[in-house]
């Protein structure tokens, strides 16, 4: 099991290069960034995180592909990744050539971490109704994949069409890495594990509840479908890191959790990091 850091990454927090020196300096594993295009000034959708009033962060988030290429620019082992990019509100064809761009880059580093969007106002704002959000994801992540794998790449759907194209750079692949990750955020439920199962790379979960009953489920869907659960990742994000839990983590197959900073400034970013670090060598005794 691995531990890395995600942080709203936002005009007033940490520089980037500042917290992604700092992040592999300390020895975590990866760095991921979320992501919202904007915020609407109306609120049909509840907060995410409770309560009547949405953390400003919220509306200052840098773009995670441009933030996440400073990331990686400035570090050499520290693993990038999006956590998580909303391809609802994106254009595949465009969005499949930053990750790839940035993949290449990074020097194979990145890894995709995507989800289906709560807010039906920014969904709205981008042309995608609530109710169609999970297919339009889909078929973005279907048409990015064939532009990262194919030398003439076509994709015909409902939401995403497009004729027989070129599109380079591709991801950087090897014996262990044969393509780019994706993995799909959200809540455990059937409608979610037939997603997993059917087209997800691993699962990023927010928090830890539950995960003891509903990994063994998706384990067992997984392998009734004929992958290989051993290769599926499991990423709790936000989860308080103690060593009884990262230890009640390994033994359930979780594969990474990621901790969440504050999105503050350097002083209490770096503190953050300080109070975090020594988890990343009692994580690194049990492998």
């Amino acid at each position: 099991m691995h531990l890395g850091v995600t942080i709203f990454a936002t005009d007033r927090s940490i520089d980037m290069a500042t917290l992604a020196r700092a992040v592999e300096d300390r020895g975590f594993h990866s760095l991921w960034l979320p992501e919202h295009t904007h915020i609407p000034v109306s609120r049909r959708t509840p907060p995410p995180v409770g309560g009547g009033e949405l953390p400003e962060e919220y509306r200052r988030t840098l773009d995670p592909i441009v933030a996440l290429t400073a990331a990686a620019t400035v570090t050499s082992r520290l693993r990038v990744g999006t956590g998580i990019l909303l391809p609802a509100q994106r254009e595949p064809i465009v969005t499949a050539k930053a990750l790839a761009s940035l993949d290449l880059l990074s020097g194979g580093r990145l890894e995709v971490g995507v989800g289906f969007g709560w807010n039906e106002d920014e969904l709205e704002h981008h042309g995608v109704a609530m109710s169609e959000r999970r297919g339009v994801v889909a078929e973005s992540v279907a048409a990015m994949r064939a532009l990262w794998t194919e030398d003439e790449a076509a994709y015909a759907g409902a939401h995403v069409s497009f004729s027989p194209s070129w599109s380079w750079p591709k991801p950087l692949t090897n014996a262990t890495r044969p393509h780019l990750p994706v993995l799909l955020g959200g809540g455990d439920g059937p409608k979610l594990r037939s997603h997993l199962v059917e087209w997800a790379d691993g699962w990023i979960p927010i928090g830890g509840a539950g995960l003891s009953r509903s990994i063994p489920v998706l384990h067992e869907e997984l392998a009734a479908a004929g992958r290989d659960p051993s290769t599926f990742g499991i990423v709790p994000f936000g989860s308080v890191p103690t060593p009884g839990k990262l230890e009640h983590f390994a033994e359930i197959g979780v594969t990474e959790c990621v901790v969440r900073l504050p999105s503050a400034g350097e002083a209490e970013v770096l503190n953050t990091l300080d109070e975090y670090a020594p988890l990343v060598e009692f994580v690194a005794a049990m492998s």
